[in-house]
């Protein structure tokens, strides 16, 4: 089906918008090199529409029927010659009062990055273009056009020695038992074999899943967990925080239990001394953690943030979908493996399948997922709201604009026994003459500032409604402070 041609209204239409991201002016072309610049740059950056036989200021200057057979002559060299890949742009002439203008639209490439005649890759930045040269922008590039991977980049200065051997010999006996290519071989060689070394060195996959200790040549490459007690992120005070280093199965250990110890647990049809169910179901948790840990982009130097608000959990992981996946491709299940070999061998060390299941698995379960990419913050974010909450025997119905109590920020009563570390029992010695603020029980701990061990005991002695704050309506007043309560009072006793 034939589109409707381009008249000189539409046109003036468009140019009265002006040169932006996907719409550039020029007056003409007199050399192939030039032309292939801006067409790499639309074609690396999503696409965009050449006007040729426009001024930058918008004034059409036309073209005479002999400047289109020239231009047509040019296009087809540089589109042809002088990117590669090679590109397929579209052309229309419009008939306008000034003369022809030629209308070159490229579409958004799918084999990234575009590079011009002399090797360089070019993108448009608002109405202009720029040379990239950042590495890492370059690295995400081609791993966009499947010609690189992260996890399979070789880590400079390991040695198989930096593995955790027992625990990946432990991995060989339960999944490659029956492989008699691996029996009797070096481990830089089974290694090599499984994609997790090159012989010399570890790949990024054979750090992340099986190193020793994964942080001292990829400190980014962490989770940094924050539960705020209200439903910003810009909250002086926060309930609590942790990172998480370690292989790929450590960090999502602990960054589970972080996020269910900071969620609430509701009743529901289980009897009086069952333990709760958490307030959104566990499996929704578990797919979106592990689809950050395997799908995030290696390339890019940032951790995964877990934010927990009074509302909402955020996952928020670096680099946006590929270009080939949209939200609603991840919705139906559909998938692009960022990380091949990570994910190859993460299906059997954590609840990871690589089906493109994980995401519908986790709307299924909890419906109230919103997954948002950006490309121009180079993140992909899971926004998890959490149900609205029925303080303990308030009644009331909490919303955004009220100021949540400290005690409607933890879980429900814990009636079991509560085991007391050395921390806990300092904390309800110093509140047991009297209350007090966070900075005199901080002096009277000994500590000039909090420390996790401080953050986490505050957090549990508040779940186990042992301590209590003395202003429970203004969580962030300067004047708050914490006491003992009867329950407390009875265990220090």
């Amino acid at each position: 089906m034939n589109e409707t041609p381009l008249t000189e209204t539409v046109l003036q239409e468009r140019i009265a918008l002006g040169e932006h991201t996907r719409q550039q002016f020029k007056r003409s072309f007199n050399s192939p090199d030039a032309l292939a610049a801006e067409l790499a740059a639309f074609a690396n950056s999503g696409g965009g529409t050449l006007l040729i036989g426009v001024d930058d200021d918008g004034t059409v200057t036309g073209l005479s029927a002999a400047d289109i057979r020239h231009l047509n002559q040019m296009l087809s060299n540089a589109s042809s010659q002088h990117v590669r890949p090679p590109i397929h742009p579209l052309t229309e002439n419009v008939k306008t009062h000034a003369g022809l203008v030629m209308v070159v639209t490229v579409p958004n490439g799918l084999a990234k990055p575009y590079l011009d005649h002399q090797g360089r890759i070019w993108v448009k930045q608002g109405a202009d273009k720029r040379h990239v040269t950042a590495r890492e922008e370059m690295q995400r590039m081609f791993q966009s056009g499947g010609l690189v991977y992260a996890d399979v980049v070789p880590v400079a200065g390991t040695t198989s020695t930096d593995i955790d051997e027992p625990a990946f010999r432990r991995y060989l006996a339960q999944y490659y038992s029956a492989d008699d290519a691996q029996a009797g071989l070096p481990l830089d060689a089974v290694l090599q074999n499984l994609g997790l070394g090159d012989g010399r060195e570890l790949t990024l996959a054979g750090l992340m899943l099986f190193g020793r200790n994964p942080l001292r040549w990829r400190p980014a490459f962490t989770i940094k967990a924050v539960a705020f007690f209200g439903t910003s992120i810009a909250d002086s005070h926060y309930q609590d925080s942790q990172d998480f280093n370690g292989t790929l199965s450590a960090q999502y250990t602990e960054a589970l239990a972080f996020i269910k110890r900071n969620l609430r647990r509701v009743q529901g049809d289980q009897g009086f001394n069952s333990p709760g169910i958490l307030e959104v179901p566990e499996v929704a948790l578990q797919e979106l953690l592990v689809n950050a840990l395997v799908h995030r982009d290696y390339f890019t130097s940032a951790s995964i943030r877990i934010l927990v608000f009074r509302d909402r959990i955020e996952i928020i992981s670096p680099g946006p979908l590929p270009d080939s996946l949209s939200i609603d491709d991840i919705r139906h299940g559909k998938t692009n493996r960022r990380n091949p070999t990570l994910s190859e061998h993460a299906f059997r060390l954590l609840p990871y399948r690589g089906l493109g299941s994980g995401i519908p698995r986790a709307l299924g379960e909890w419906p109230q997922i919103e997954l948002i990419s950006e490309v121009s913050g180079n993140q992909f974010t899971a926004r998890v709201q959490r149900p609205g909450a029925l303080w303990e025997g308030s009644g009331k119905q909490v919303t955004e604009q009220d100021e949540a109590p400290v005690e409607a920020l933890v879980e429900a009563p814990v009636e079991a026994p509560v085991a007391l570390t050395d921390t806990d029992q300092k904390i309800l010695t110093a509140l047991a003459a009297q209350p007090l603020g966070r900075s005199p029980l901080l002096s009277a701990l000994g500590y000039s500032q909090p420390t996790g061990n401080y953050k986490a005991a505050m957090t549990k002695l508040l779940q186990a409604r042992l301590i209590e704050p003395t202003i429970p309506d203004k969580p962030n007043s300067r004047l708050q402070q914490y006491r003992l309560t009867e329950k407390g009072r009875s265990v220090l006793k």
